[in-house]
């Protein structure tokens, strides 16, 4: 390991122009909304479905907002609920707690019930900021700790045609009402009212230390139980200028889709306090919905496009049929997921820009290597380290031991974005974080000479058949290129002394015939491992996906197991 003051090195595929570290001031997260707010007071901050925010709006209604939050009995270190989506009320609220040295907990509104029940016992909120159509979720799923939920109204971000609108007496309206809104029981406050009549924060207020516990971001879902990942300021500051070095963004000139939840580590910081950090103008949609894309596309060109692969593909092929214009968008950066070089290659057609993979985590705030914004791009790979950070590839069982080059095995992160543990979760903490601030990733890749990092794997979700070791990705790309198949997750099944059989959840492209397990079998022959042969065949209507697209193979994997085996003889099962 390296001396803390070494210079680190330089892959030779490291971007040209790209300072391999990065000063992070010693500042709160939040003064970079105050330094854009006096640079670009009069620059569009947010345009949440045509209604717009200034940069000088944003930073007073910031202000009362935080004041809101005090007079509510919030004080440093207590942690305050968001259960929103992307909305102007969210970015206003996110700034707000901040300011306040407040520990923001992110938490996905279409949440169940206990779903929300676990993580706000988890992490003690004492006030919730809620959508109204989460607001009884939210009250039934209260704790004693909970003591104060505010209801906040989408409709009330909108511009004033589109309010009035929602009020008309006809079913177009009341249908786009009831999506946006819901009612709210009697004795639960208005965000929006509390914060009109409300006056701005002091001055003198003090700000938290970059030190501080800024949020609380719960992860986890797909291996097990959810747990809270604890981010300082530091670390989301840290990954904002290292962003900020990456993309080579021109303050006050992008213009972002927010097409990402908020409530997702990626769209919280690369969408959020990325854009809000270099006046960026944020075009925020609610939802990811094609059709409201593009039609903020017409009103508002986007220069900049964080998402996961399966927006860029659903809105590269919409706009191709609809002759919608994407050739604004200059950048688009790529996450949580493969992307498809098809994918890749249709929406570089459309934009005449560049699309690029990104690698990362919750608890690396979220990004920490990145494919070079130009031609040296790899595609499929998962690019090189990202400035100040640092990687490692070690044995699986042994982290202590760094392997050869090239030699696959589990990466290993270190860097100023690097969180500082799990929320009240000592022994995970412990297996997670090693004593020298190294990060356990539970993903298995080897690094090329030139520096590129390639991801062979998850080892939570790697399969043992036999005694050998199935990398589920591995036999999935294999199985996406064959006929009549259009979506696939791999997943293991108990197998009794052979450990565990190869599963294929297969999506069947309409109209698709002659797809069986033989044909499966058959078209793998020559291109993976006789023990990664797939032994089942489940045909599903779709694969279950997180909020931003990623497939579940926790949820596949249930699935497969609830299926009855099948008669004797049949190795296919259809639920489609």
């Amino acid at each position: 390991m390296p001396p803390a003051t070494a210079a680190l090195p330089v892959p030779p595929a490291y971007p040209t122009g790209v300072p391999r570290e990065v000063v992070v001031p010693d500042e709160p997260l939040g003064v970079g909304l105050v330094s854009a707010a006096v640079r670009y007071p009069n620059r569009v901050a947010v345009d949440f479905l045509g209604r717009t925010t200034t940069y000088r709006q944003l930073s007073d209604e910031v202000a009362r907002a935080a004041q809101v939050l005090v007079d509510l009995g919030v004080r440093a270190g207590d942690r305050v609920a968001l259960v929103l989506p992307n909305c102007t009320a969210h970015v206003v609220a996110f700034h707000a707690a901040l300011r306040i040295g407040a520990v923001v907990v992110e938490h996905n509104p279409t949440y169940t019930v206990e779903a929300l029940r676990h993580q706000l016992a988890d992490c003690g909120a004492n006030v919730a900021l809620v959508w109204t159509k989460a607001v009884p979720a939210v009250l039934e799923a209260r704790t004693d700790v909970l003591r104060t939920v505010v209801a906040v109204d989408l409709a009330a971000d909108l511009p004033l045609a589109k309010r009035l609108a929602l009020r008309l007496p006809v079913a177009p309206a009341r249908e786009k009402h009831e999506a946006m809104s819901g009612p709210v029981p009697e004795g639960v406050p208005s965000w929006h009212r509390l914060v009109a009549r409300t006056g701005p924060l002091s001055d003198e207020h003090p700000w938290p230390a970059s030190s501080d516990t800024a949020l609380i971001q719960y992860t986890g879902g797909t291996t097990g139980t959810p747990k809270g990942a604890v981010l300082t300021h530091r670390n989301l500051f840290a990954n904002v200028v290292q962003a900020r070095a990456w993309l080579g963004s021109r303050d006050g000139t992008e213009v972002l889709d927010a097409v990402l939840p908020f409530f997702h580590a990626f769209g919280l910081t690369v969408c959020l306090a990325y854009g809000t950090s270099i006046a960026a103008t944020l075009v925020v949609l609610p939802s990811f919905d094609v059709d409201m894309v593009l039609a903020a596309q017409k009103r508002r060109p986007a220069t900049f496009m964080p998402a996961v692969p399966p927006m860029l593909d659903r809105l590269s092929r919409a706009a191709e049929r609809k002759g919608v214009d994407l050739t604004s968008i200059r950048h688009a950066i790529s996450g949580a997921m493969a992307l498809p070089p098809e994918v890749a290659r249709r929406w570089e057609e459309l934009t005449g820009g560049l699309v690029i993979e990104g690698y990362g985590m919750t608890e690396t705030s979220p990004v920490a290597l990145g494919n070079p914004f130009s031609a040296d791009r790899r595609p499929g790979a998962l690019g090189v380290v990202w400035p100040s950070t640092e990687i490692r590839v070690v044995d699986q069982e042994d982290p202590t031991r760094e392997l050869p080059e090239g030699e696959p095995g589990e990466l290993l992160i270190r860097g100023p974005q690097v969180f500082s543990g799990y929320w009240d979760r000592p022994e995970e903490t412990a297996h997670q974080l090693l004593p020298d601030g190294w990060l356990r990733t539970g993903d298995v890749v080897r690094i090329e000479p030139n520096g590129f990092v390639v991801l062979v794997d998850r080892m939570k979700e790697m399969i043992v058949s036999g005694g050998f070791k199935v990398y589920p990705s591995q036999v999935e790309d294999q199985l996406r290129g064959m006929p009549g198949i259009a979506d696939v997750a791999v997943v293991g099944e108990p197998s009794g002394s052979h450990g565990e059989s190869v599963v294929a959840a297969v999506v069947l492209e309409e109209g698709a015939r002659g797809v069986d397990l033989d044909a499966v079998r058959a078209w793998c022959g020559q291109r993976v491992a006789r023990y990664a042969m797939p032994r089942r065949l489940v045909v599903l209507p779709d694969l279950p996906r997180s909020q931003v697209g990623k497939v579940l193979r926790r949820v596949v994997r249930e699935i497969v197991l609830a299926v009855p085996t099948p008669a004797a003889g049949a190795t296919t099962t259809s639920l489609g």
